[in-house]
């Protein structure tokens, strides 16, 4: 909202508004004129103690980004200990700490699974089938040691490395 001065001969001009003499007008209008003066007044002396204040934050070296760290520094604490924050976050920690349980829960009945399932005997009647095709691929490798050290006949010089790492 902004003042705008009334303009006194405009106003004579005009009626009374109903209820007022023309005296008690007259008071009003003078009223008036005075508050909007100290309005004024208020004003420029507002304006000259903003001027001041900025000279002082300068000659203290404070910058604007010193008062808005300041005031964002203000306005998160004013969060923290706000009454939906602390709900909030004591909601947040109930419901990670249920689902910590739940996943802790999850985690040991697909541990106990596994090792119902590594005691079945499918699991059991594959992993002794690996275990013979492993025995049988290492046992070969073993009994022809010849061929593996030097496939292109090189002689017993050990491959030379040129990996980049």
């Amino acid at each position: 909202m902004t003042d705008v001065p009334v303009d006194s001969a405009a106003a004579a001009r005009t009626s009374a508004p109903e209820g007022l003499t023309l005296a008690e007008e007259e008071e009003l209008r003078s009223e008036l004129a005075k508050v909007e003066e100290e309005i004024g007044t208020l004003r420029q002396v507002l304006a000259a103690k903003e001027r001041h204040c900025g000279e002082l934050k300068r000659k203290l070296g404070l910058t604007p980004l010193d008062g808005l760290k300041q005031n964002l520094s203000k306005s998160w604490h004013d969060v923290q200990v706000s009454n939906a924050y602390k709900k909030t976050q004591e909601t947040l920690s109930q419901a990670g700490q249920k689902t910590s349980a739940a996943l802790s829960n999850v985690g040991s009945v697909i541990s106990r699974k596994l090792g119902d399932m590594r005691n079945s005997a499918t699991f059991k009647s594959f992993e002794d089938r690996v275990g013979t095709i492993k025995s049988r691929v290492v046992g070969s490798r073993e009994n022809s040691t010849e061929g593996l050290h030097s496939p292109s006949g090189a002689g017993d010089k050990p491959p030379q490395d040129n990996a980049p790492f």
